[in-house]
């Protein structure tokens, strides 16, 4: 019976974890796009990827996951570049990346 239990929790647990894991996701590129229109760039392969992951504590004392993410964008349609953002749950906490030409 106790086996039992502890499966349950277990697969609840990774269910919820998958979940919260796709949310972050979308946000991050909710995110990437976001930062590639307001630059004036494209956004390379409309995807970010996962480069990163550890707990921090949220302003308001708990602790959350805080997960870096990649993604790719060009300035002329040829070049590739590199930019990255940092998620703290699914709010944008850093970004690097593409800025807007003066």
């Amino acid at each position: 019976m106790i086996e039992v239990l502890i499966l349950l929790w277990s697969l609840a647990g990774l269910g919820w974890f998958w979940s919260a894991q796709r949310a972050a996701h979308e946000a991050a590129r909710f995110h990437g796009k976001r930062i590639c229109e307001s630059a004036d760039v494209q956004w390379l392969d409309q995807s970010v990827q996962l480069i990163g992951m550890r707990l921090r504590r949220r302003p308001d004392g708990w602790i959350s996951l805080e997960r870096d993410y990649r993604f790719e964008y060009s300035r002329d349609g040829e070049s590739r570049s590199s930019g990255r953002l940092t998620l703290l749950g699914r709010e944008l906490q850093t970004s690097l990346g593409p800025a807007p030409e003066p």
